[in-house]
């Protein structure tokens, strides 16, 4: 049993607690931890497990050995090097960092420990998406064409006001650095290397520092194109979170608001058993966090207790936060962004006056 302890009690910790303290074979909630101490205790008595405001003690005071980082996104560089030292791997939350040398500080940090890294990516395990990549690797779509996401959700400024970081460069990015990166994830992982990005953004509804809206054009290694459209301005409610991927051999949309419908799927050669894989590989969450962070931590006591690859690591992790980086490097400048690069204009994780 891998005892799991959390750094970080806000908005994503409840998916994370609810999940180790009952759902997760071989996996139990140890402690929780975060610098409010009304955050700390509530989660501890509602868990029944040891609450504290300083990570270090219970780094100290507790048997451990995974630790999930769900802090503030630009906190979590800094945590995961502190975090490192101790030898027990460590889970943190997307995205993995803001800035590139950050990332590299992380998985360096992991490496000279000798402890694991694991990223959240829970939609790669979405039933739907498991299905694609599945068609993928066989090869049914034949030459890629086009990739597309659409992730149309709504926060308000409600959802902005619950804490200081969010909506800022230093500390949040916007929709596509939260929201949507874990679909801007899916298309890379789904489409390959990206040579170059296009984009706009503006900020519509909301009184944040980052972007609320975002479309992107890319320019992908193997000669497809791609799109990203990404908006939190939707209102009054969330209406989509999807990814379509076409090709010479077929097309499938997978849609719904957490990546969880497969609304088409259709090959120019049809195999035995494509008629009810709709019907087979459709879920309906009860939220935009969908069911894959279960199968996600089910992955991270499968990847500790047999020594073996996770499939998203630190590297897969800094791999769509590059893309990120160079998405914003070309919404400053207002031109294309090839691949690899080092960031120069973009403002995402600096402070800001």
């Amino acid at each position: 049993m891998l005892r799991f302890a959390l750094v970080g009690c806000g908005r994503i910790a409840k998916r994370h607690a609810d999940l180790l303290s009952s759902d997760v074979p071989g996996a139990s909630l140890a402690a929780v931890c975060d610098i409010v101490p009304e955050r700390a205790r509530a989660f501890g008595e509602k868990y029944g497990v040891p609450y504290y405001t300083d990570m270090h003690e219970m780094m100290r005071g507790t048997e451990i050995d995974v630790v999930s980082v769900l802090t503030p996104s630009g906190s979590h560089p800094q945590n995961v090097v502190d975090l490192a030292p101790y030898g027990k791997h460590i889970v943190v939350e997307k995205p993995m960092a803001l800035r590139l040398d950050d990332a590299d500080r992380m998985i360096a940090a992991c490496d000279k420990a000798g402890v694991k890294l694991f990223v959240v990516k829970q939609n790669r395990f979405n039933l739907p998406v498991v299905k694609l990549r599945e068609a993928l690797t066989e090869g049914r779509f034949g030459k890629l064409i086009l990739g597309t996401i659409r992730v149309r959700w709504c926060r308000d400024q409600s959802y902005y006001d619950q804490d200081a970081w969010r909506g800022t460069w230093e500390h949040d990015g916007g929709v596509l650095t939260n929201q949507a990166s874990h679909h801007v994830d899916l298309l890379e992982w789904m489409m390959g290397d990206v040579v170059s990005v296009t984009a706009k953004s503006l900020t519509a509804m909301v009184d944040i520092e980052t972007e609320d809206t975002a479309v992107v054009m890319l320019k992908f290694a193997n000669g497809a194109l791609g799109l990203i459209e990404a908006t939190t301005a939707v209102r009054p409610k969330d209406l989509e979170g999807s990814i379509t991927i076409l090709g010479s051999g077929g097309s499938v949309e997978i849609g719904g608001f957490a990546v969880n419908q497969l609304k088409h799927w259709n090959f120019v050669e049809p195999r035995e058993g494509d008629e009810t894989v709709q019907e087979h590989y459709s879920v309906n969450p009860p939220n935009v966090y969908g069911f894959g962070h279960k199968a996600y931590y089910e992955d991270v006591v499968r990847a500790i207790q047999t020594s073996t690859a996770h499939l998203v690591d630190g590297l897969a992790g800094r791999r769509s936060l590059e893309l990120i980086n160079a998405i914003y490097e070309s919404i400053e400048t207002g031109q294309e962004v090839y691949l690899r690069y080092s960031p120069r204009h973009s403002r995402l994780g600096k402070v800001t006056a």
